[in-house]
């Protein structure tokens, strides 16, 4: 009964690929299409599933140690954060939600609050000047109505 959670996952991938593959099936050809046709790719990426979860299902790993509790809501903490950075990004600029979030996530990955807020600041300010002045993107730094 040892080594069931890869072979759990491989059934779930064997499944997923299986629906893939009937979805790929559906797509309508135009007339405009490669001799190969617009279905083959995603058949191709599913029969690559199929194998690798074939090949997890005849020779799985030991049984992984799960992690504790606390990993996992550290994990919803991390997404939650994402999340809230996606919203905010717009309304109060670039400079700000990048200092907090990236802030709250190194400490996240090693609880000392300098390094984390010298972090938030330092990825803030340099992802700033990499992406708008060296990729050119147009970012906004604050609030429009700040300055």
């Amino acid at each position: 009964m040892g080594r069931l959670s890869d072979r759990i996952f491989g059934l779930a991938v064997i499944l997923v690929a299986l629906v893939y593959i009937a979805s790929a099936m559906q797509i309508q050809a135009s007339f405009l299409s490669d001799p190969v046709g617009s279905k083959a790719f995603p058949i191709l990426i599913a029969s690559v599933a199929i194998i690798c979860a074939v090949v997890m299902i005849l020779r799985p790993d030991e049984e992984p140690e799960w992690p504790m509790a606390w990993t996992v809501v550290s994990i919803f903490i991390s997404i939650a954060l994402l999340v809230g950075y996606a919203y905010t990004l717009k309304p109060l600029g670039f400079l700000i939600p990048t200092a907090i979030v990236s802030g709250a996530l190194s400490y996240q990955i090693n609880p000392k609050p300098r390094f984390a807020v010298a972090a938030g600041l330092g990825l803030s300010i340099g992802l700033f000047v990499l992406f708008k002045y060296v990729l050119d993107l147009g970012l906004v730094p604050f609030p429009k109505g700040w300055f």
